[in-house]
């Protein structure tokens, strides 16, 4: 039999499902539990619903997928022809997906790579298209996982959020607890640093974070050929005048996505975010 690497990945990717269908990509979904509901991201909870959920300050949490989710995946991909399987996620500082992957590759039918890419988002999307264009020219397992993880190193990602009360409650702002305090009374910036979700920088005004957001990706672009996805929850205008401007002032834009977050991300931020992915080719 012919060597054929198939990519896995999880929900948090959030990469278009006509991607991820043209590149082969397996999503294994995470869950989200509205009150004492649990639903599977991506095809039984809507954002809306979500967004809903929050501003009523309904009880919400998520959790990963279980090892026999994981196990039955790697299963199915292996009867669809697969021979070797790369599974990116999503940062093991944010959430047990990783570990959970881990725990299900050591009883795959094929061979399995778990790689914690200590990215989240399309951050995580970029990472699972760059491992699957490898694979598709008969790259190896190594060569897939090191595409990843190089596309991982030269990515960035930037986060607007209207509070940091929705990060506080699930412990996911890391060293900028010892902040909250201060930063709560105006309005944060965030990057995602070693994995980890950090204030970056506090502005007064929604407005002026949001200009302070497009000057951060425009400086962190250059001149590079970069893609860009730009993400939102419950803010589709902002989320689109923010994404025509950088078009406008990032020369070397190749792809630009505009995408709604799913539930899980959208649990932790609140309606309002607007998160930028800047991945240099």
């Amino acid at each position: 039999m012919s060597r054929h690497v198939a990519i896995v990945t999880d929900s948090t990717a959030y990469l278009p499902q006509r991607t991820m269908e043209r590149h082969g990509i397996t999503a294994v979904p995470l869950t989200v539990v509205l009150g004492d509901e649990a639903l599977e991201e991506g095809t039984e909870v809507s954002t809306r619903s979500l967004a809903q959920a929050l501003q009523k300050r309904r009880p919400v949490t998520t959790s990963r997928p279980s090892p026999q989710l994981f196990a039955e995946t790697y299963r199915k991909v292996a009867e669809a022809g697969a021979t070797e399987i790369v599974s990116l996620h999503l940062s093991a500082e944010l959430s047990g997906t990783y570990d959970a992957a881990v725990v299900a590759a050591r009883e795959a039918p094929v061979p399995v790579r778990v790689v914690d890419t200590g990215m989240v988002a399309m951050a995580l999307g970029f990472c699972a298209l760059a491992a699957a264009e490898a694979a598709e020219t008969g790259g190896t397992v190594d060569e897939a996982v090191t595409a990843a993880e190089k596309r991982a190193a030269s990515t960035s990602a930037y986060f607007y959020v209207d509070t940091l009360d929705y990060l506080r409650r699930g412990g996911r702002i890391g060293a900028a607890q010892a902040l909250l305090g201060s930063a709560l009374a105006v309005k944060p910036l965030l990057q995602l640093d070693g994995g980890r979700i950090d204030l970056l920088e506090k502005v007064r005004t929604a407005s002026k974070a949001i200009a302070r957001l497009e000057e951060l990706v425009a400086d962190r672009a250059g001149n590079a050929s970069v893609d860009i996805a730009v993400h939102h929850l419950a803010a589709p205008e902002r989320a689109s005048a923010l994404a025509e401007r950088l078009r406008g002032r990032v020369p070397g834009v190749a792809d630009l996505h505009v995408s709604e977050v799913g539930a899980v991300i959208g649990a932790h931020t609140g309606p309002g975010l607007l998160g930028v992915v800047v991945s240099p080719r």
